[in-house]
Order: C-alpha cells, then sequence, then structure tokens
C-alpha cells in the first residue's frame, strides 16, 4: 500500500503567495524620476502605500512603492506592482475593476489576474477588502493623474 502524502489545500497555497509578497515585496522603492505619484491610506487600521510610475508613452514602464500596513494591504501593493509593469494605462485600469469587482462583487477571479486570485477569500472577509484595495484605489488615482483628472492630493478606503 502506498501512503499518499496530502495535497495542501488551495486555501494554503493562495496563504503562501500572500505571504512571500509581504515577505519579499516586488518592486519596493519609490521611483526617481517618476511621471506621477499617488497615496493613499485606510485610516481604520492605518494601512499606507505611496505609488510612483514612469510611462513609456501609455505602457507603464517603471512601477514602485512604499507603504507600511498588514500583510494583506502590502502583499496587494507587491503583486499588483509586477502585475501592471509594462501594461497600458487600459490594461492596468481593466485589471484594477477585474479586482475590485472579485473583492467587492465577489466575482470569479477572471484569469488575468493570475496571481491575484489568491486575494479571492479577502472577499468573504469584509474588513480586510479595504486593505487589499489600497493599493489598486491609490493606483486608480495616479492613472487619473496620467491622464491630466484633477483629483484629490490623496485618497481613503
Amino acid at each position: 500500500m502506498v501512503d499518499r502524502v496530502p495535497e495542501p489545500h488551495l486555501d494554503d497555497i493562495y496563504r503562501e503567495i500572500i505571504l512571500d509578497h509581504y515577505r519579499r515585496p516586488r518592486n519596493r522603492a519609490l521611483l526617481d524620476p517618476f511621471d506621477v505619484v499617488a497615496e493613499g491610506v485606510n485610516p481604520f487600521c492605518g494601512d499606507k502605500v505611496k505609488l510612483t510610475l514612469r510611462f513609456d508613452g501609455d505602457r507603464i514602464a517603471a512601477v514602485g512603492f512604499r507603504g507600511s500596513g498588514c500583510a494583506i494591504s502590502q502583499s496587494s501593493a507587491s503583486l499588483m506592482t509586477e502585475s501592471i509593469k509594462d501594461q497600458t494605462r487600459g490594461d492596468a485600469a481593466r485589471m484594477k475593476g477585474e479586482f475590485e469587482a472579485m473583492l467587492v462583487d465577489g466575482a470569479e477571479p477572471a484569469a488575468e489576474l493570475g496571481d491575484l486570485d489568491a486575494f479571492h477569500g479577502v472577499a468573504k472577509l469584509p474588513v480586510r477588502v479595504k486593505c487589499a484595495l489600497l493599493a489598486w484605489k491609490t493606483l486608480g488615482e495616479a492613472l487619473a493623474r496620467h491622464q491630466g483628472q484633477t483629483v484629490a492630493v490623496s485618497i481613503e478606503v
């Protein structure tokens, strides 16, 4: 009889992705020079994120962030920066909408979200949804600024 090693539960795998990005965040440095900067804060828990973007035409050539807060907010920022780098402004905005729909509306994760589907379970924890959305709301402000729209200096989720 062969002993079977139990397969890890998907929640465990997703938790590992989130923890990995929290422990070793990607793109965790503000760009200098940058084309646009935006800051976001979650006043309920104190999570903060500052995002800098550099564009090459309509494409996000580089992205960096700095922040503090819980594993959800900081790993979301890390995964987001990996996902939007080299994307067009429109693609990044669409990805933002898909991520928000997954968390706020309970939509199934879009295939284009890739590892970001690790946050799908956060939708079951309403108090943590704002943590996961902080970087994305800040991205929305940065994209609006790059298009020349008037937006607030900082955002709160």
